[in-house]
């Protein structure tokens, strides 16, 4: 039923006419001649017919009455109207209600078929785009946050009550690994703005100038190498969800431009003159503290407050380890599927070495552990080999206090590798910031951004 046309015609004549027209082009078309008569078919169940053409006048009504009451219960197919008359208020009230195209009769049949392929393609896009919607609202509901323990439950409870308020902006707080980045899906795809786009940007990934293009965008000739206009991320997200991980590391002055953007919700690309309206739902993520970031000034308070109307904190995986289980069964499904492998059992050896190891990279690091042991598995039992990991990290320290040994069996990850150094190195400087930063080669402010992902501080051990 997806590529049959409607008619709404109420000249018998023409509607034969058209219909023949259709038929001979290939087209499957059903044809009635008036609102009562379409009634069933733009709002009952079981049609799926993707466009629409109707006269604008028919004798019990004005069609475009019916695309107003379609569209508020949610319809996306393309309305192509015919009239003999053509006028003002009419076709500017058929723009507003997203009519294809408005047409005054008698129309060019070559010109209508144009017209009409071109519809079916914008009908098709957007019933993929419905589909699409569909299927991540299933996959990233809240119950896509796996786990039984009291910490995972309170997370469910507080992304179900998100997702039914309009919130326009919210903080994810949480360590590396804790899935920030699926409680941001979940809070789109289920929210009160899962038919729009989510645009999602890493801050700390991009360079400061390449940020500010990718998020504003930029007019053609505004610098050196910008030979075309390009969308920024605000303006392809309007409608939907921007989703800003690692917000702590975005610079200053952009902080000042991203603030403005959402206060007037307009930007201006980079070289432009005019304004360009977004309306977008702002989700923030991050795995620093931005109260201590703002006392330090490294980030705006305005922004902070503005962005933080709602904040929800993850747990670090090591806090709810009872929900190891289910994670463990998701995940060896995942890659069973994707692998072609069969594991079926966790020996009890390996279910112990999985209680027993901290996660200082949380499920991310889970994640990786189980794609590995699944795809290097060679029967339906999860080989306790390829886990690689050990209750506790076999580090010793050399004669010099500037060596440091780490091993390369693959039993410590790379995150606990550079924590450990950190720690090393903040120690033999008296957790002197500055001294630390110069002894490892980098910025204060990278030093900084890595101690507090890391839970590193002067009397404080990490966990």
């Amino acid at each position: 039923m997806g590529e049959e046309l409607l008619i709404i015609e109420d000249d018998a004549m023409l509607g034969i006419d058209l219909k023949r027209h259709f038929e001979r082009g290939g087209r499957r078309i059903r044809l009635v001649r008036s609102l009562g008569e379409a009634e069933p078919f733009v709002h009952g169940p079981g049609y799926e017919g993707l466009v629409v053409l109707s006269d604008l006048h028919l004798p019990d009504g004005n069609a475009l009455d019916l695309l107003e009451r379609a569209r508020e219960q949610g319809d996306t197919r393309e309305w192509i109207f015919l009239t003999g008359f053509g006028e003002a208020p009419d076709a500017k009230r058929a723009k507003q209600l997203g009519a294809f195209d408005f047409l005054t009769k008698p129309m060019d049949r070559d010109r209508l078929d144009r017209i009409l392929d071109a519809a079916y393609r914008g009908a098709r896009a957007q019933r993929r785009l419905a589909d699409e919607t569909t299927q991540q609202r299933g996959r990233y509901s809240p119950a896509a946050f796996i786990g039984r323990s009291e910490e995972a439950a309170r997370v469910r409870d507080t992304l179900t009550r998100l997702i039914q308020v309009p919130l326009s902006g919210i903080v994810i707080i949480g360590e590396t690994g804790t899935g920030k980045g699926l409680a941001a899906r979940i809070l789109h795809h289920s929210g009160k703005r899962a038919g729009g786009p989510l645009v999602e940007v890493n801050c700390a990934a991009l360079p400061r100038e390449l940020l500010e293009s990718e998020l504003f965008g930029h007019e053609a000739g505004a610098f050196t190498g910008a030979k075309a206009a390009h969308r920024g991320l605000m303006e392809q997200a309007s409608g939907g969800t921007l989703f800003l991980d690692e917000i702590g590391e975005l610079h200053l002055d952009l902080q000042a431009k991203l603030l403005k953007a959402l206060e007037d919700k307009a930007i201006r690309r980079l070289g432009g003159e005019r304004t360009i309206p977004v309306d977008v739902q702002i989700i923030a993520a991050t795995n620093r503290n931005l109260r201590e970031l703002v006392a330090e000034k490294a980030f705006r308070e305005d922004l902070y407050h503005r962005l933080g109307v709602f904040q929800l904190e993850l747990p670090p995986l090591r806090a709810r380890k009872t929900d190891l289980d289910g994670l463990v069964e998701e995940l060896i499904r995942e890659f069973n599927a994707a692998s072609g492998k069969r594991v079926r059992r966790v020996p009890e050896a390996a279910r112990k070495l999985l209680a027993s190891y901290d996660w200082p990279g949380n499920v991310r690091e889970l994640r990786n552990v189980m794609e590995r042991s699944v795809l290097l598995s060679a029967g339906e039992e999860l080989p306790v080999e390829w886990l690689q990991i050990r209750p506790e990290s076999p580090v010793a320290s050399a004669e010099s206090g500037d060596v440091l040994r780490l091993p390369l069996d693959g039993s410590i990850s790379f995150d606990a590798m550079e924590k450990l150094i950190m720690e090393a190195a903040l120690k033999r400087e008296d957790y002197n910031v500055m001294a630390t930063a110069r002894r490892l080669g980098m910025t204060r402010e990278t030093l900084r951004y890595r101690m507090e992902r890391h839970g590193l501080r002067r009397g404080k051990t990490p966990a």
